[in-house]
């Protein structure tokens, strides 16, 4: 009897494990099924850093298999080739993206526009707006005639291809882009240039879900939301590239750099600057920075140092301030509009370029050039009196109100003569005959 109760109570066990096994793998291809989207918020400029985050967007939301990849999007506009980076992305994507002009009063402007024609459904939040996709606003700065005319055709081209490959109205598209138009959401719904409206983001989720897609039936109904945030890296970067970032990093490298020029040793100064030199090259590699500029600030900063030997009475200290400012302005003229630099950044910056090479840079680059002042290196090539005769064996003088063990370098200086001080071994001083310093300066007239 009692192998029988084992053995039966062995059998229960088993039966008991197989159920639960069966219970979790029912609850894993439950868990499984459950349809989820990946969200990202887009807000400011398009540059570098949003396509960046846009292809992370698209690779977690292809790792997770999740039904689509919504880029919640609030813009003014952006760098041309970061827009074209993000559309051809976009266009090759069998991932669906859905980008959701929010919140109300949001907008998609300019570079907005192209991302959100390229997106496999686009919709728009009440009281937004789409449109002004002029490439005036796009490129900035001020292009010829020629220039501008073939911008323009390329970017209506441009424009053109990505509503007709999502089947949304190109001639309004193309009108974006000649005329700078820009609609309401609901001109947008009525004219075919998004699908549809929605008043928040669970609302979106409804209305999208069954949309076919790549072949593809959305199921976004109670799909779980997860919301990607950026990256530390990314919001860093981003920040560094806004155009006065980059002029405060310019102005810590040239004073980091200057500043440990004329204090040797200082290290802090080397330090911070050459870590904002790098930040400020990494900026103008990923941004249209403007090379003018930077040869008119190098020419600002050979002005100063100049300015700092030559008794120019601040002429050229003027002209480095003209430069500088000159070539602040010109460094960021090439990115959109509202990526420019304002005027209240360009003054004050000026100013401290200006009161620094005046005052703290030009008294530190004299003080590397001048005679020591203080403790024995200040003696050196001064005039001492001979109290004891000095010779190549000995001797003594008295300079700077004390009495010095002497060595001649080689002739013989009697008391009461005067010699010139050449150098401080311990403590002797060897010195010669200031007579024959004269002889020597006579025989080279």
């Amino acid at each position: 009897m009692s192998y029988a109760v084992k053995i039966s109570t062995l059998v229960a066990i088993c039966i008991s494990f197989v159920a639960d096994s069966g219970i979790l793998l029912a609850q894993n291809d439950s868990l499984k099924s459950t349809p989820s989207v990946t969200v990202i918020a887009i807000q400011g400029a398009i540059g570098p850093t949003t396509t960046n985050y846009i292809r992370r967007g698209l690779e977690e939301a292809q790792e997770a298999d999740d039904e689509a990849l919504i880029i919640e999007l609030d813009t003014p506009g952006g760098l041309l080739s970061s827009t074209q980076d993000i559309v051809q992305d976009m266009l090759a994507s069998e991932m669906p993206i859905i980008v959701y002009v929010t919140p109300s009063g949001g907008n998609a402007g300019s570079a907005g526009t192209f991302i959100t024609l390229a997106a496999h459904i686009a919709a728009m939040a009440p009281t937004t707006t789409i449109g002004a996709a002029s490439p005036v606003t796009m490129g900035g700065g001020q292009q010829d005639s020629v220039m501008k005319k073939k911008i323009f055709n390329y970017s209506e081209s441009f424009i053109e291809n990505i509503a007709e490959k999502r089947g949304r109205n190109a001639e309004w598209a193309r009108s974006a882009v000649r005329d700078g138009e820009a609609i309401t959401e609901t001109e947008a719904l009525e004219l075919n240039v998004i699908d549809l409206i929605a008043e928040n983001l669970d609302s979106l989720l409804l209305k999208v879900d069954g949309t076919e897609i790549e072949g593809k039936s959305l199921q976004t109904k109670n799909a779980t939301i997860n919301e990607l945030e950026e990256s530390l890296a990314e919001v860093f970067f981003s920040f560094i590239m806004r155009p006065e970032v980059m002029l405060i990093l310019t102005m810590i490298a040239i004073y980091g750099i200057v500043g440990e020029v004329t204090n040797p040793g200082a290290i802090v100064p080397g330090v911070a600057g050459v870590i904002a030199l790098i930040l400020v090259l990494y900026g103008s590699a990923a941004m249209p920075i403007n090379v003018a500029g930077f040869i008119l600030i190098g020419l600002a900063i050979i002005l100063f140092v100049i300015e700092a030997f030559t008794p120019t009475f601040g002429i050229l200290l003027t002209g480095g301030a003209v430069s500088f400012f000159l070539g602040a302005l010109l460094l960021f003229q090439d990115f959109p509009k509202e990526m420019q630099l304002d005027w209240y950044w360009l003054v004050p910056a000026t100013i401290l370029m200006v009161i620094f090479f005046g005052w703290i840079a030009t008294s530190g680059i004299k003080a590397q050039f001048t005679k020591n002042r203080t403790g024995l290196e200040s003696l050196i090539g001064k005039k001492a009196q001979v109290t004891d005769t000095v010779s190549a064996t000995g001797g003594k003088v008295f300079v700077a109100g004390e009495y010095w063990n002497a060595v001649s370098t080689g002739e013989e200086i009697k008391e009461h003569e005067w010699c010139e001080i050449i150098s401080f071994t311990g403590l002797t001083v060897t010195v010669r005959s200031h007579q024959s310093e004269k002889e020597n300066d006579h025989g080279h007239i």
